[in-house]
């Protein structure tokens, strides 16, 4: 049986800040969770230390992770981010990355927000939010799917309830306790 992420994470100089602040934690604001669905998309055939070892450069690659900044993106802004080695240098990655961006735009003129939009859509089975989610965006497979909706709040299976940051997690009430 595989180790689960906290006892992987818990002490890892990598994975515990990342376990301890961020992994399953709600994100309210739209840049960031564009910014977690990049991440997302990224890992995609890498190791999650890969993407954590680079997300400040991703950071500063995509502008912040401004959705209206990256959906303007033109040639020149894919040639810079496909030049840079402190990212994932993989076309498809990185246009998904400006094709969803344009697409948020889209879903923020019709619900409002990125967030609006997941709330419209919860609960629901992982098999509908895959539908979703692939209906609406490019290079959004199951288990990218899953795990931005895990990391976000929105399914549950970030922690285990002994996990010391659990109990952090249910004091903030993410989408999946209210779904019970």
């Amino acid at each position: 049986m595989a180790q689960h992420y906290c006892e992987a994470a818990i002490g890892d100089p990598l994975h515990g800040p990342y376990h301890d602040r961020e992994y399953g934690f709600p994100i309210d604001n739209d840049n960031g969770l564009f910014g977690r669905l990049v991440l997302e998309i990224n890992q995609a055939g890498l190791s999650w230390a890969t993407i954590l070892k680079k997300k400040d450069n991703f950071t500063a690659a995509y502008d912040g992770f401004d959705i209206a900044t990256v959906a303007a993106y033109d040639e020149a802004a894919r040639a810079r981010l496909l030049a840079d080695a402190g990212i994932i240098r993989n076309r498809l990655k990185v246009n998904a990355a400006i094709v969803n961006a344009g697409r948020l735009l889209e879903i923020r003129a019709t619900d409002g927000s990125f967030k609006a939009w997941l709330d419209n859509h919860h609960p629901a089975e992982l098999d509908s939010w895959v539908k979703q989610f692939r209906a609406n965006f490019k290079f959004t497979g199951p288990e990218i799917v899953r795990e931005f909706l895990v990391s976000t709040g929105y399914l549950p299976g970030a922690h285990r309830p002994e996990c010391p940051v659990y109990t952090v997690i249910e004091g903030l009430n993410p989408p999946w306790m209210q779904a019970q």
